[in-house]
């Protein structure tokens, strides 16, 4: 069973101030307890002083040898040292110091370690990246007393170590990062011991986990939450919009909790098929059952996974959603030892189920700027600098071209297949010219992996995927949802969407359905649900109505809709604190400006417009918006026709006399 760690603070502070912080190459010794679960469970008030003297001979060895502990997790210690024979010599020291130490009290003390060297970004004392992710599943591979080596330490210290210390070549390992395998050393000294179990490496535990060309990013909290709904739940379904890095999340779970599962970890990719009575089969070949000729699979395989200890990865469920949920509710109810986990854009909807939503990668907030490490810190700006890295190796992330990117990231939603998508183009356009182009992201973002599936190789195709899915109610409503460009909440949705094969009363079912299935996202204002397309999905519906002819008249009802609701809400203003009445105008800014810009733009309804400029005035007031309230009324004071629309007229100018005089107050 993996132990649950605690940070410990304290250590953190004594251990940043203890010498030098290493920065360029540096080599990484990552260190932990071997079963130290279950020793506190056994042996609580021993094992506290056990633990407090192994942290007081690794911080000794790991000092003398110019070591720096940058953090301490639980019993599991994190170095960095300048010099990759300090770091060998630190660990050796440790374990000589560790193995000359009496810990019969606790049924004896091992601890494995583990050493990698590499470049990678420090920030606040701390590092984050590739390298120090890779030492980590280094290091979990091993057995107490074992220390190993990565091949890139390994060439660095070969030749420059003391005749008392030898490697042995374990050979190549895939590490739980499922990327390229690793070539393992282990260091060997005379004076500790030298034989050790087989390592704990993905290729060593049954599974058929894929490999992966591409290291996981920007979903480190994610993975840790789902670690331990896995542990807590026997059924876990992660669902969320196509392309956000469901199945990637899976996988990489799924790796790491490889060797609490004596009968394996095994896959079934139900996507390349299109007959849901194959999805028994599919699962039953992926776990190695054989099938036999005139029995029903679907009645066989909970039977043959009773009394098997393993995890079921139900990858990409929702074409297929019923078979799915009918076998994932046999092996539930019959197999207690199974423990599954699925992928699909609609939950099974099954009893005990624990439903985890995939959201997009995080991303800036609009406005601002930020450094290049700053930026840094958002899944999705770090995940397209990986990616745009792999393709251009000359294109480097820098305070400078860090906003551009910024906006790349915001504008493809933080979705990881889109941001893949649009990195690959790096090379051929830069990331300007990209950016400029997002406009056509449908054109754009296309090719990827000549291995994916079709609908992983545009953004388009992606989208596809899930419309064709959809009933033709879902689909209409879909596509009329695209008119709002901010978020909506179902009042809104019947008023400007029902109509048609769209009935007012359908639209609360079609819009939890859409919910349901990851084509709109359900957010929370002002303590009620309200929803939004994601900016991708959204282009993708424009196109539909734009299609369909019925584009007009959505705008035209969106905009009738909005300068209600600004009537109403200047009709409420004083009722209400300042801070609440901001509160509520502010969420449906993006939809007045839709409905000001066609308004007061394409359409020939410009006292519409007019009246929604007016009707904003405090808006435009108190919340810090002068110069834009009065862009929009001076184009308001141009095309309304002051004589068949005299009331309006007299509006605009009333609030254009008030921010003129806060203008002139300020």
């Amino acid at each position: 069973m993996q132990k649950r760690m605690s940070v410990r603070p304290e250590l953190e502070k004594k251990a940043a101030a203890t010498g030098s912080v290493p920065t360029g190459t540096v080599t990484f010794l990552f260190s932990d307890i071997e079963g130290s679960s279950r020793r506190w469970e056994a042996h609580p008030d021993a094992m506290k002083a056990a633990v407090a003297r192994h942290d007081a001979l690794m911080r000794r060895a790991i000092e003398e040898h110019r070591g720096h502990v940058f953090k301490t997790v639980g019993d599991a210690f994190c170095c960095g040292f300048a010099s990759p024979q300090d770091a060998l010599a630190g660990a050796l020291e440790a374990q000589r110091a560790l193995a000359r130490e009496d810990f019969a009290t606790i049924d004896g003390l091992r601890v494995r370690m583990a050493l990698h060297s590499g470049c990678t970004e420090e920030r606040e004392g701390d590092y984050f990246g590739p390298v120090v992710n890779r030492v980590a599943r280094l290091m979990s591979i091993g057995s107490g007393g074992q220390v190993l080596l990565s091949g890139v330490t390994y060439e660095l210290v070969r030749t420059l170590v003391g005749e008392q210390v030898s490697f042995t070549d374990l050979g190549l390992h895939r590490l739980r990062d499922l990327t390229q395998p690793e070539r393992v050393w282990q260091a060997i000294a005379p004076d500790l011991p030298s034989d050790f179990p087989p390592l704990r490496s993905v290729d060593n535990l049954p599974n058929n986990l894929p490999v992966q060309v591409t290291t996981f990013y920007g979903r480190e909290k994610d993975l840790e939450e789902l670690k331990t709904q896995i542990e807590e739940h026997r059924l876990v379904t992660l669902f969320g919009a196509g392309g956000v890095g469901k199945t990637r999340l899976a996988v990489q779970a799924a790796a790491e909790v490889l060797d609490r599962y004596p009968d394996g970890v095994w896959i079934a990719d139900l996507a390349p098929i299109t007959d849901p009575e194959l999805v028994p089969s599919v699962v039953a070949r992926a776990v190695g059952m054989n099938q036999s000729q005139g029995q029903q699979t679907a009645e066989i395989l909970p039977q043959w996974l009773r009394g098997k200890s393993l995890l079921l990865i139900l990858d990409s469920c929702e074409h297929v959603l019923e078979s799915v949920a009918t076998l994932a509710d046999a092996i539930h109810h019959r197999c207690p030892t199974v423990r599954m986990l699925a992928t699909s854009r609609q939950a099974l909807d099954l009893s005990g189920e624990k439903v985890s939503r995939v959201s997009s990668l995080g991303v800036p907030r609009k406005g601002g700027t930020l450094s290049a490490a700053d930026a840094m810190q958002f899944g999705s700006v770090a995940l397209f600098v990986d990616r745009a890295t792999l393709v251009n190796q000359s294109f480097q992330l820098t305070d400078e071209n860090a906003a551009i990117v910024v906006e790349i990231c915001q504008r493809l939603d933080g979705i990881p297949l889109a941001i893949e998508l649009a990195a690959a183009r790096v090379k051929v356009l830069g990331i300007s010219n990209l950016a400029q182009r997002l406009n056509e992201r449908f054109k754009l973002l296309t090719g990827g992996s000549r291995a994916a599936l079709p609908r992983q190789k545009t953004l388009a195709a992606l989208i596809d995927w899930s419309y064709d899915l959809l009933s033709p109610q879902e689909r209409l409503l879909f596509n009329r949802l695209a008119i709002f460009a901010g978020p909506f909440n179902i009042e809104a949705a019947t008023a400007v969407c029902s109509g048609g094969q769209v009935d007012e009363s359908d639209v609360l079912d079609l819009v939890a359905s859409l919910a349901d299935k990851s084509l709109i996202v359900v957010e929370t204002a002002n303590g009620d649900a309200c929803y939004r397309l994601l900016e991708s999905t959204r282009q993708y519906a424009l196109e539909k109505i734009n299609a369909s002819g019925e584009r007009e008249d959505l705008t035209r009802r969106h905009a009738d809709y909005f300068r209600n609701i600004a009537k109403t809400a200047a009709a409420s203003f004083g009722t209400l604190s300042l801070s609440q009445w901001l509160e509520r105008v502010e969420p449906d800014l993006e939809n007045f400006r839709a409905a000001l810009e066609w308004s007061l733009g394409s359409s020939s309804d410009a006292a519409l417009g007019g009246a929604i400029a007016a009707a904003l005035e405090m808006f435009w007031w108190h919340g810090g918006a002068e110069a834009e309230g009065r862009r929009w009324i001076d184009i308001a004071l141009r095309r309304v026709d002051a004589d068949e629309h005299a009331e309006v007229v007299n509006q605009l100018r009333h609030a254009l006399a008030l921010l003129t005089s806060r203008m002139l107050f300020s």
